[in-house]
């Protein structure tokens, strides 16, 4: 039986501030890999910059979309990952849950009915977002580790549109 699902991936941030550049090293490694063993029929890699309204462009009518980024806390442990997933169908309205940028495009995608299906974005605690290029040690030590995850969400939404099931779990 086949399967047909649409799913995006997109990396957002700017890639010449050193770890704002996580999604794009990600989505090279996920492209490498392509070459291998493509993604799914209707799979997308993306590139965007926090505009609300590309993102939702890039994300309309997808029944997954995983959203890669560097994030910033304090105090911040730089290379941790965040996992944040939203799930359109159970959603009443947005709250603040969701990374910087990213709130608005929810907002947004909410309020003209053009969320994706399920949402889940992986959040990478930056070291260093000034300007220039390469990645800090600790979120250079985590890409491997995204691309597996990335890879895990895509194959868990496809056995779950197979079953009919939401497909909603994580680490």
């Amino acid at each position: 039986m086949s399967v047909s699902t649409r799913i995006a991936v997109i990396a957002v941030g700017d890639p010449s501030r050193h770890d704002e550049g996580v999604g794009r090293a990600v989505l090279c490694r996920l492209r490498d890999r392509a070459l291998r063993r493509p993604f799914p029929p209707g799979t997308v890699l993306a590139e965007c910059d926090l505009d609300a309204g590309r993102l939702i462009r890039l994300w309309d009518r997808t029944d997954l979309t995983v959203v890669l980024q560097a994030a910033r806390t304090r105090p911040g442990n730089a290379g941790h990952i965040h996992r944040l997933e939203l799930d359109a169908r159970l959603l009443d309205r947005p709250n603040a849950m969701v990374a910087r940028g990213l709130g608005e495009a929810v907002e947004v995608a909410w309020e003209v009915n053009r969320l994706p299906g399920r949402l889940v974005a992986y959040a990478v605690e930056a070291a260093d977002t000034s300007l220039g290029p390469g990645l800090s040690s600790p979120v250079s030590a985590v890409v491997d580790v995204l691309v597996r995850r990335v890879e895990d969400e895509i194959v868990r939404h496809r056995v779950a549109a197979a079953r009919g099931t939401d497909g909603a779990a994580g680490p």
